[in-house]
């Protein structure tokens, strides 16, 4: 059984005890460290973070800037990258895709998802990050802990973060591998994502994300991007769930089976 269940089914059993009545610490230390697990007292610190209240709509980019990085692939996933690139030219676009239709893009993608906002919310020792784009949830962790060592893998990962500034410095590893750089762009095991997220200097209603991507075993070199967001204070998420139009099937001519 891998060590991170078993401290799962342990955690469970700490909880049941506590519910039971057992003395097991409900509160952390007079003088611990705060953490996320433990937020009460803290609230009062997160008025010293930046404003990021609202939702943040992708901006795109402006006439004449250059075009985006390309991401320099090597071994393996070069080929696997051209053989897509071949087949998509060949197909008019349709190629076989290893995840549903429904599958959220984990991250890096989650980052961009076009008309799709993202709300930051603030903690004490974390921002959540909520994406209209599938509802997706990621946790960035900033009551300084570190990855766990038997980290078990995730389409979002493991982010951990710090403050610096009015910069949140994000750090994210145990990314699965059925996500993508990009579109055909296929990672291994060992990505790792830092993002710098921060408002503009002379615009707090602009919020850049500077992501840089390494991989050993895939990219011969580090993947730079940077996304720009727009401020809409007045606006709130809406619900997207995708699988709640996923039943439709059709037959090999595209056409529904449903009567």
């Amino acid at each position: 059984m891998e060590i991170s269940r078993v401290l799962r089914i342990v955690a469970l059993a700490v909880a049941c005890a506590v519910s039971a009545g057992v003395g097991i610490a409900a509160e952390p230390a007079k003088g611990a460290k705060v953490s996320a697990a433990f937020p009460k007292g803290a609230y009062a610190q997160l008025n010293a973070l930046p404003d990021w209240g609202g939702v943040w709509v992708l901006a795109r980019p402006a006439a004449g800037q250059p075009p985006r990085e390309r991401p320099v692939f090597k071994g393996e996933y070069l080929a696997r990258y051209e053989a897509w690139a071949a087949q998509v030219k060949n197909n008019n676009g349709v190629v076989p895709r290893e995840t549903s239709n429904c599958m959220p893009p984990g991250m890096p993608n989650m980052l961009a998802t076009a008309q799709y906002p993202i709300e930051f919310l603030f903690t004490p020792g974390r921002v959540t990050a909520h994406h209209e784009a599938w509802m997706q949830w990621r946790s960035i962790y900033t009551d300084g802990r570190d990855h766990p060592a038997d980290l078990e893998p995730g389409i979002f990962g493991h982010s951990v973060g710090r403050w610096e500034g009015g910069t949140l410095v994000v750090d994210t590893i145990g990314i699965k591998t059925i996500t993508e750089l990009g579109a055909g762009m296929k990672h291994s095991s060992k990505l790792r994502i830092t993002e710098r997220i921060q408002q503009d200097a002379k615009d707090a209603d602009t919020l850049r994300i500077e992501v840089t991507m390494e991989d050993p075993e895939a990219l011969a070199q580090p993947y730079h991007l940077t996304h720009t967001f727009k401020r809409q204070r007045d606006w709130s998420l809406m619900e997207f769930i995708c699988a709640e139009n996923d039943r439709n099937p059709v037959n090999e001519a595209g056409l529904s089976t449903l009567k």
